[in-house]
């Protein structure tokens, strides 16, 4: 996220910056093969056979509820445990998704059973005989949110984790889902398709909560990439169209290349794209699933380039998050929260790699690579000074300290100094390309998550036996301030800082439709001492529209050369016309800029070419 106009992210999220213990209480106690001898979570009597029937049209959305219908068989008169989950992965906080369920229903055979909760978000059934059972609720979908559902005219998406219920104890129950909708509106989603319409196949719970769904008139369409079927859905019809939807469908295609060449395989039997535009939206934000994402954009952010950058990061979470994930995250536990240290690699390094796709993939080039590590640096140095591993680990609190998101920034900047620092101790031999993929051999899969031995242990062995202990100590469990002078310069890169004067008015804008407003005043800076006030929105500078394509150019040119001289502002206020007049004064500011050293050894000459194309076969 960069700087004004924030959304609070959910995987990741970013808007535009105007210029001039745990969320809840563990219900159950953890695993007994993680815990020891505690005691067993609850499990569900076995059921078969278990469909879910979602219905939605007009009067649902009307209503602003999605009608659920279960069915399951079961043999014997046990118990059937149903849980719905507390969050959704990806969203690192506690939704408690149970608290958007209503009218919830059980019946064998016609006739009513027993039910009552065992905790606050499970349901316990009793069946009176063996045979099927059917649960009918309805659930909210009032939440424009990644990790939530939410009906409009026409249109609507929901996510498995607000909807479907989980067999408490038993991961592995299969599940079929029908979505029953008018017969003019689509339906897509990546879970797989069964043998009829709208009808689709879960293997587990996991692939039942993993998959977001679309559902009414929405624009789509496919393209084969690497020989696997991408898919892109977008609302509202016609929002991402022409030019704007090639050059999403451009930067996606090319993202997935440089990433099957890092970790070895294509995951995702097909891959589909969700994305909402909605001018409620204040920025852009996205959610990762092992075969698709749902993103939600500001209808006016559309062509801003943080939209490719954005499902470049959810398209790299195929492969990191989806599949290689830290051991604290495996298996996934839909009933409370699962803190990990690793949200730095989860999150952050995603977002050195999508960097390092739209890099590869020819989207974007060096320079605005460079720019993109400039803005994350500022980022993490403006902020209180945080060691990673907390922040990774306070995720789940919601921190209101301005820190709460330093995992993405911050761990992607971990993810360049490691692969500039792997590539120096190897010779260039290796890479964190080649450290990501051992893990993901070596942990995904063999079933597991990565340990804090897994992790390092690849890392010493891609830098032949060199001891990382007091890098972690530092830069990851410390607070140090990252030296970049010296590991850009390994990298064939130097910061580069010069100081310019400008013109200032010493006046904080916001953006307006007339202009440009005034949202606070420095009571000693030049704008206070001509008159200006919070509220008046300025027109004109020097005779120039604020509103001009290339003010800035001309604000900087013109008058950065004049202190002292008079400048004319229009402005108005509460609807009436000001003339003021200003003295020009000028302040320094310092602009850094990140480049290729010309000085760089041929070493580092060489690391700096490994990281811009990539290690081959890693």
């Amino acid at each position: 996220m960069q700087n004004i106009g924030v959304w609070r992210p959910v995987c990741l999220i970013a808007a535009l910056a105007l210029t001039a213990g745990t969320a809840a209480s563990q219900r159950r106690a953890p695993e007994a093969a993680t815990l020891g001898a505690r005691e067993r979570p609850p499990v569900s009597a076995a059921v078969t056979g278990l469909r879910f029937v979602v219905s939605v049209g007009p009067q649902q959305v009307s209503d602003g509820l999605l009608e659920l219908r279960a069915e399951f068989a079961v043999q014997g008169t046990g118990p059937v445990l149903l849980s719905m989950p507390a969050w959704t992965p990806g969203a690192y906080e506690i939704a408690n998704h149970a608290r958007s369920v209503m009218g919830f229903a059980a019946t064998q055979a016609g006739r009513p059973l027993r039910w009552d909760k065992l905790d606050p978000d499970t349901w316990r059934v009793w069946p009176q005989r063996s045979g099927r059972v059917e649960l009918r609720y309805r659930v909210r979908a009032e939440r424009l949110d990644v990790a939530g559902s939410w009906l409009t005219e026409g249109f609507g998406f929901f996510n498995g984790t607000n909807l479907f219920l989980e067999v408490e104890g038993r991961p592995h129950t299969p599940a079929l889902v029908a979505i029953d909708v008018p017969s003019d509106w689509r339906v897509t989603t990546g879970m797989t398709p069964h043998d009829s319409t709208n009808v689709f196949r879960a293997e587990d719970v996991h692939d039942l909560m993993d998959h977001p769904v679309f559902v009414g008139r929405f624009d789509l369409d496919s393209a084969l990439v690497g020989e696997r079927w991408m898919r892109l859905a977008t609302w509202p019809e016609g929002s991402l169209a022409g030019a704007r939807r090639a050059a999403l469908w451009d930067a996606a295609m090319r993202s997935v290349e440089p990433m099957v060449a890092v970790f070895g395989d294509l995951p995702w039997r097909s891959y589909t794209i969700l994305q909402v535009a909605h001018p409620d939206v204040p920025g852009m934000s996205a959610l990762e699933h092992s075969e698709s994402e749902l993103a939600l954009v500001g209808s006016s952010f559309l062509d801003e380039p943080f939209v490719l950058s954005i499902h470049a990061h959810e398209i790299v979470h195929a492969w990191n998050v989806k599949r290689l994930r830290p051991s604290e995250l495996v298996p996934y536990r839909y009933d409370r929260a699962q803190p990990t240290p690793w949200l730095w690699v989860s999150e952050g390094i995603t977002d050195y790699y999508a960097d390092l796709a739209l890099l590869r993939g020819g989207i974007r080039d060096e320079s605005a690579f460079l720019s993109a590590t400039l803005d994350k640096i500022e980022s993490v140095t403006a902020r209180p000074p945080t060691a990673l591993e907390d922040a990774s680990l306070q995720a789940w609190i919601g921190i209101e300290d301005g820190t709460g998101d330093l995992y993405y920034d911050k761990g992607s900047l971990a993810g360049l100094a490691l692969d500039i620092l792997i590539r120096d101790a190897s010779a260039n031999e290796r890479s964190l390309d080649h450290v990501v993929r051992e893990l993901y051999d070596g942990t995904y899969r063999a079933g597991r998550g990565f340990t804090h031995d897994d992790f390092w242990n690849a890392v010493a062995r891609a830098t032949r036996g060199r001891a990382w202990g007091d890098f972690e100590r530092r830069y990851l469990d410390g607070r140090d301030t990252y030296p970049w002078a010296d590991w850009l310069q390994r990298g064939g890169w130097r910061l580069v800082e010069d100081s310019i004067a400008e013109p200032r008015l010493g006046v904080l804008l916001r953006e307006h439709p007339d202009g440009v407003l005034v949202s606070a005043v420095d009571p000693e800076g030049a704008g206070a001492r001509a008159g200006l006030q919070i509220g008046d929105v300025i027109t004109e500078l020097g005779g120039r529209s604020v509103l001009d394509p290339g003010f800035g150019d001309y604000w900087r040119g013109v008058w950065g050369r004049r202190p002292g001289a008079m400048l004319p502002i229009r402005a108005t206020r509460a609807g009436q016309s000001l003339v003021l007049s200003a003295t020009v004064e000028l302040q320094p500011r310092v602009e850094r800029r990140i480049e290729p050293d010309p000085n760089a050894d041929a070493k580092a000459r060489r690391i700096r070419a490994g990281i811009l194309a990539g290690t081959p076969r890693p």
